[in-house]
């Protein structure tokens, strides 16, 4: 069966402070959830990022460099992580990311990679 990989961009406001007690739940709760899928085949890779404070942006106009420190977007929710995932349909992606701690705090949005 031919499957699709997807990828995960988990996005947060990093304006707001968890507690130590719910940064550890969340934590343990995106390790639980990696394992899970990692073990099922579907979880291809993914990591954490750091803050957008320490994101360094890269542009090229008119042959000139342009390099900036932060985000590209000035947006409310930021990304915080992202997995890539293989999956069978969209309904088993969609499955897939809707069980993402990220899901229940932010947002996950779920993007098809082009097929080669």
């Amino acid at each position: 069966m031919a499957t699709v990989k997807y990828l995960l961009m988990v996005c947060v406001d990093e304006s707001i402070q968890s507690s130590p007690e719910e940064s550890a739940a969340e934590v343990k709760a995106a390790t639980a959830w990696a394992q899970d899928t990692q073990a099922r085949g579907v979880r291809v890779l993914g990591d954490r990022l750091r803050p957008t404070k320490e994101a360094t942006t890269v542009r090229v106009r008119d042959g000139e460099l342009l390099v900036s420190d932060g985000p590209f977007a000035e947006t409310k929710e930021q990304l915080a992580g992202f997995d890539v995932i293989e999956c069978a349909s969209l309904d088993e992606a969609v499955q897939v990311a809707s069980a993402h701690p990220g899901a229940q705090i932010g947002t996950v949005e779920l993007r098809p990679f082009w097929h080669g």
